[in-house]
């Protein structure tokens, strides 16, 4: 699974172009689930071409459009089309079920 770093300045324009499914994951150097996340995800056998971090601290711009208000914060983008939030516990079950009942929503454009 291909990893990704995102910010203010390529975060649309990477999502529009990148081909399958993106798990957009917004993070934080001193948030402890963020820590998690960022060691357990790349290990879990996620149906995803690919994981997009960007760092909540530094990218207030892509934090404000995505209305983030928690961290870590997930989000579906598939085909450069939005999905919207991704709310699971950070398990290979359940985000592979949100994953499932996320893209099967009307999707959007990118915020």
């Amino acid at each position: 699974m291909d990893q990704l770093e995102l910010s203010d300045f390529d975060v649309d324009q990477q999502l529009l172009q990148l081909p399958g499914i993106s798990l957009l994951i917004f993070t934080s150097v001193g948030c402890a689930s963020c820590r998690y996340a960022r060691q357990q995800l790349p290990r879990l056998g996620l149906p995803v071409q690919r994981l997009c971090w960007i760092d909540a601290e530094e990218n207030g711009g892509a934090v404000e459009r995505y209305e983030v208000f928690h961290l870590p914060a997930l989000f579906i983008v598939r085909d450069g089309e939005f999905f919207g939030a991704l709310r699971a516990p950070l398990t290979e079950s359940a985000i592979r079920a949100a994953l499932n009942l996320g893209l099967i929503r009307e999707p959007d454009e990118l915020p």
